[in-house]
């Protein structure tokens, strides 16, 4: 396997209560001490900067393995809830929506099924977060389309372009 090499420019503007940039290829956002922690809460704090990194991983991984195994997809989408358990014990729960084209089989959506709990332990940044104590459970669902444009509505919903 090739090393990659990642590179990525950050800068701070102020003290506590400033904020700065992380930017690198694809990807750009703005970070801040959270308010309850006495910084100005006008970015994106690491527990979100560390889930969005696990959720990323997730769902292009599930796409990936559905693609791979031809499993009829009109539709992906997904919620993620994390929460701090016992003080420091961070939890995520992935929970993915998979809808298959109205042609689908019994065999698609049990292929559906089983894919979107093997793409956990196939997420490399899934499992580094498991090693490190991180808990990451899957609870999704599959359906078949019929017709409603469920993705369209998810995006709208929740105001993702």
């Amino acid at each position: 396997m090739a090393t990659e090499k990642i590179n990525m420019n950050t800068v701070w503007y102020k003290d506590a209560k400033g904020d700065g940039r992380i930017k690198s290829d694809n990807f750009q956002t703005q970070i801040a001490i959270p308010a309850a922690k006495g910084g100005s809460g006008q970015g994106t704090e690491p527990q979100r900067l560390l889930m969005s990194s696990a959720v990323a991983c997730y769902i292009m991984t599930l796409a990936y393995m559905l693609d791979r195994k031809k499993v009829p997809v009109s539709g992906l989408f997904m919620d993620t809830e994390g929460t701090t358990a016992n003080g420091d014990q961070l939890v995520f729960t992935h929970r993915p929506h998979i809808v298959l084209t109205s042609e689908a089989s019994k065999e698609d959506v049990s292929m559906a099924e089983a894919l979107m709990l093997q793409a956990e332990k196939d997420c490399h940044v899934g499992q580094l977060l498991i090693k490190a104590g991180v808990s990451i459970g899957v609870e999704g669902k599959v359906s078949i389309d019929s017709g409603d444009d469920l993705t369209s509505n998810y995006i709208e919903k929740h105001g993702l372009e």
